[in-house]
């Protein structure tokens, strides 16, 4: 079994992304204090953490014609929940940055992907492989 990551991000308002990650992307919410949360995020710990809104650039790389966000965090999911997933987002009328599609169709590394932002403008990206094996391939 794969070890799980630890990442801590910046939000400026802890009770709306609370929200938005519990009940939106449904993770499950563990400790917390006033200045922080963790919560499962598709088997990772992933804590957010109150930081004062600021005034920054957004840096996007072109990533097969596409404006892809710079920095971007998220989860591989299983081909099915993934498509899943992207539904129940739709549902949820998420904005996406960039709406669920297939890259690289037919190419080394084909893959499922979406792009949309937290409350506190956290860029996240879910994917996800047909063939899991393309995940490092190159």
């Amino acid at each position: 079994m794969p070890t799980p990551f630890h990442l801590a991000i910046p939000v400026y308002n802890l009770q709306t992304c609370r929200t938005f990650y519990r009940d939106i992307l449904n993770c499950e919410e563990g400790r917390s204090s006033d200045h922080w949360i963790d919560f499962n995020f598709f088997g990772h710990q992933l804590v957010i953490h109150y930081k004062p809104k600021t005034d920054s650039d957004l840096l996007t790389n072109t990533v097969d014609g596409k404006a892809v966000p710079v920095p971007h965090f998220g989860v591989v999911l299983n081909w099915d929940v993934f498509h899943a997933f992207a539904e129940d987002l739709k549902q949820r009328n998420i904005k996406f940055v960039i709406e669920p599609c297939i890259r690289f169709k037919g190419l080394v590394g084909e893959q499922a992907t979406m792009f949309f932002y937290d409350p506190s403008g956290n860029a996240l990206e879910f994917k996800a492989f047909k063939d899991t094996n393309q995940l490092f391939a190159k």
